[in-house]
């Protein structure tokens, strides 16, 4: 998982003290300005759209043609990607001679929206066909002996790994000993030993030349799914309508969307907003979700829902919803995973709770670059959750740790720009298993050796963080007048999307403004504005989120900087636009 900055940090837990700690301001540097006035002249927009563009890597009228307009045509030939054609070879020869397949994946989102994707298409060439989940408590994270082993005592002669696996190189011997082949679909970082498998499709091995590196596990999953309709001359619109599945998996994984996952999102997104998903229909009622799908309607909205099955209970469940073609069973199916995603939240609040009390009781620890907690009780389906709050509160790389099956196991999170997967690998000799990304890793660890990692980890973070590193960032794409946010800016910025990592919503800094003389709090905390231009006269309304200690100095009418992003507030029918302001400076 990478590093949304925003969507995914930007889940503030209502009862957890919000970070106050001074941000710093970083305007995004942009050195070519001759081609940002050549773009200008060329689309006829304006310079401050120009230099959105040009940050985003869109440098010439062709390849904004491409970001505003995607088309299907864009998407690479799923065989420029290495193992393919083994692959559907493989799968060929399983589905003529009636073989056995099973698919497997994680229990997470993009585990699971994989197996829903290639299970569903490869149920219309073979019967001879299941699909496995792993528990999060007794398997834990990827390919697992008991998978193997229920593969092996039930016939089956093929597995096919998604979102897992390229690790696995003890796990995939062991099949080969019993007789079952592995095809591994991943897009995890490979180890320095590849796993024997028969085809291992990975646009991050080091012999890859696909075009593009930052495909989701789901995404690997589409690219299988896309080469075997080719081979098989299927039904190229039933493709087509799976990427719903692909978007949420993007969106959820937190990869970037950009190059060939924004042509997957784009249009991912026009068939989630179709509403033709039974199961996805069913979560979008129970969530009251009657709006346009956006990616932060998945990353807050739904895949928490998908989450929690493979969180509280299993992933099965959440397999068994995102393929129901029965609307009646995908509505009761919806319904449960709704009530274990409501567990999960009690959970989550209680444990974030217990965490900030041991932590405000640590004195030793508030002189620590890193925060590592551990509680034996605390629920493992939630410790990334609770590590997550715990970095937005702290701002320093974090680890919650709990005991599973006589293990200490847990999820780490970093702040921006640090690698943590880096910083635990060095730390590896006192680990039993680990895996992850630069922001987000799992680990597991003996009892006997959690004093030493803690003290071991902490000292690696220490020798290779900064200061800066340790003060929030936010980056800015441009300083702005307001007169320059017009009807024309924001209609053409809304094409910008969909956004996400690669191409978040733009931030924007203005100076010299003044409150209308109207600010108030909202709420107990959120600041509402109108926001005046001291030299133009332009006013904008202004919304700022947990941003209410700033209300004297903003009611007394000081001279403010701001720093937001522009977005349409609708109330009573009516659509005007507003600032939503990310931090505030009186100058």
């Amino acid at each position: 998982m990478k590093n949304f900055e925003c969507l995914r940090s930007r889940i503030i837990f209502t009862q957890v003290k919000m970070n106050l700690q001074e941000k710093r301001w970083k305007v995004k540097e942009l050195s070519n300005q001759e081609a940002t006035d050549k773009l200008a002249e060329e689309l006829n927009i304006s310079q401050l759209l120009a230099r959105l563009l040009m940050l985003r890597g869109v440098e010439t009228a062709a390849e904004a043609k491409r970001f505003f307009r995607p088309e299907i045509t864009d998407l690479h030939d799923p065989f420029l990607m290495s193992g393919m054609h083994t692959a559907v070879d493989r799968i060929k020869k399983a589905i003529a001679y009636k073989e056995k397949i099973l698919i497997y994946g994680d229990y997470d989102v993009d585990g699971t929206t994989a197996v829903a994707l290639l299970y569903s298409y490869l149920k219309h060439f073979t019967s001879a066909l299941d699909y496995y989940i792993p528990d999060r408590y007794s398997e834990g994270y990827g390919v697992s002996f008991q998978g193997i082993d229920f593969a092996k005592a039930n016939g089956f002669g093929l597995i096919i790994a998604l979102d897992c696996g390229i690790k696995s190189v003890d796990k995939v011997d062991y099949a080969l000993e019993r007789g079952i082949d592995f095809i591994i679909c991943d897009h995890h970082l490979p180890g320095e030993t590849l796993p024997n498998a028969i085809a291992i499709l990975n646009p991050k091995l080091p012999h890859s030349n696909y075009p593009y590196l930052e495909l989701s596990g789901c995404g690997v999953g589409f690219k299988l799914v896309q080469a075997l309709n080719l081979e098989f001359a299927g039904d190229k619109e039933w493709v087509t309508n799976q990427l719903d599945l692909v978007a949420i998996s993007i969106a959820a994984d937190i990869v970037p969307i950009t190059g060939e996952n924004r042509v997957l999102t784009f249009f991912g997104l026009q068939e989630l907003n179709k509403r033709k998903r039974r199961g996805i229909e069913a979560i979008l009622e129970l969530a009251g979700l009657r709006k346009q799908i956006t990616v932060s309607d998945i990353v807050f909205m739904i895949s928490p829902r998908i989450n929690a099955a493979g969180r509280i209970t299993s992933g099965k469940k959440a397999v068994e919803l995102l393929i129901s073609e029965n609307p009646d069973l995908a509505f009761a199916q919806g319904e449960e995973i709704n009530e274990t995603n409501i567990k999960r939240q009690s959970l989550d609040k209680n444990i974030t709770e217990h965490a900030l009390k041991m932590l405000s009781e640590d004195v030793e620890g508030r002189k620590r670059k890193t925060t590592v907690v551990y509680h034996p009780e605390w629920h493992k389906g939630v410790v990334g959750i609770v590590a997550s709050r715990l970095t937005e509160r702290y701002y320093r790389p974090t680890i919650v740790l709990t005991l599973s099956n006589g293990m200490v196991t847990g999820s780490a999170r970093s702040v921006k720009d640090f690698d943590i997967y880096e910083a635990i690998s060095k730390c590896s000799h006192l680990l039993d298993q680990f895996g992850g990304h630069k922001y987000a890793a799992g680990l597991s660890l003996k009892p006997e050796n959690l004093s030493l990692f803690r003290e071991e980890f902490d000292r690696v973070v220490s020798q290779n963080i900064t200061e800066e590193l340790l003060t929030p960032e936010i980056e800015i794409d441009a300083e702005v007048n307001l007169l320059e946010l017009d009807d024309k800016f924001n209609r053409i910025l809304k094409q910008f999307a969909p956004f996400g990592p690669g191409n978040l919503t733009p931030i924007l800094k203005a100076g010299s403004l003044r409150d209308k003389g109207n600010a108030r709090l909202v709420g107990s905390k959120h600041l509402k504005m109108d926001l005046l231009d001291n030299y133009s006269g332009k006013m904008l309304p202004a919304i700022a989120f947990n941003q209410g200690h700033h209300l004297a100095a903003v009611a007394g009418k000081k001279l403010l900087e701001v720093c937001f992003a522009i977005e349409e507030n609708e109330f009573q029918g009516n659509i005007s636009l507003q600032m939503n302001v990310k931090d505030i400076r009186v100058l």
